[in-house]
């Protein structure tokens, strides 16, 4: 039999957001790896994980999560990564790996997969999806994404603030991922394109360090790298006025 490799997205940190699927796919595997910083604190992945597995099933796998600049030390990482999986899979056939929000949005699992798919011919990948930290926070802060014929946009704010700019000067709701190191360029884009007000962030959704503010207090001060934005569509004409 082929090995498996499951990509299982366990939401953005509340343990009573993962699926049940998502569950069932962590219950069934032999190994299930979650990802950790060379620091080497708990992750959130591997935190909710935790709740649902015995410890001595899971394996901590270190990603250089918070290298931004180096890509050859990056991306040395992420080999690294891949052949300790690859060498579970060959061990044990089966193996999840845990990933906040879903697998197939901005995940450190598709660089993993690519990676033992090179390493593991043969191997099936699958994914399970997860909830995302802006269905976390849209629920938690009672912003509305999208209504009727509306778009949306989201745009990781590590590719520049010119990136959200731009969404902001579009149509629809703009969702902004991993803005915490440039919160004053992401409030500037904000006023700048008349989007503040109606505007919300949040940060350790689910969490005891829980923070869900309105974008009009975003300031200078340093916020939480996974730090999530909603800025809701500019919506007239009442109910139903965009169907």
């Amino acid at each position: 039999m082929s090995s498996r490799l499951v990509g299982v997205g366990v939401g953005p940190g509340d343990p009573e957001l993962v699926t049940v699927k998502g569950v069932n796919a962590l219950r069934a595997a032999e190994v299930v790896v979650v990802p950790v910083m060379d620091t080497g604190e708990r992750g959130r992945a591997e935190a909710t994980v935790l709740h649902y597995v015995a410890a001595e099933k899971v394996v901590r796998v270190v990603f250089a999560l918070n290298e931004r600049s180096d890509r050859a030390r990056r991306e040395a990482a992420w080999d690294a990564a891949g052949e300790r999986v690859a060498a579970l899979l060959r061990a044990h056939g089966s193996v999840a790996f845990a990933t906040i929000g879903d697998p197939n949005v901005y995940s450190t699992f598709t660089y993993l997969a690519q990676t033992v798919a090179e390493l593991v011919p043969g191997v099936a990948v699958e994914t399970v999806p997860g909830i995302t930290a802006m269905q976390d926070l849209a629920a938690r802060s009672g912003a509305v994404l999208t209504e009727g014929t509306e778009p949306l946009t989201l745009v990781p704010v590590t590719a520049g603030a010119a990136v959200l700019k731009d969404a902001l000067n579009g149509p629809g709701t703009v969702v902004a991922y991993k803005f915490g190191r440039q919160a004053r360029e992401v409030a500037e884009a904000l006023r700048d394109s008349g989007r503040i007000e109606d505007a919300v962030w949040g940060s350790a959704l689910g969490l005891p360090e829980e923070s869900i503010r309105p974008a009009g207090e975003l300031d200078s001060a340093p916020l939480p790298y996974l730090s999530t934005l909603i800025a809701p569509a500019r919506r007239t004409g009442g109910r139903g006025g965009k169907l």
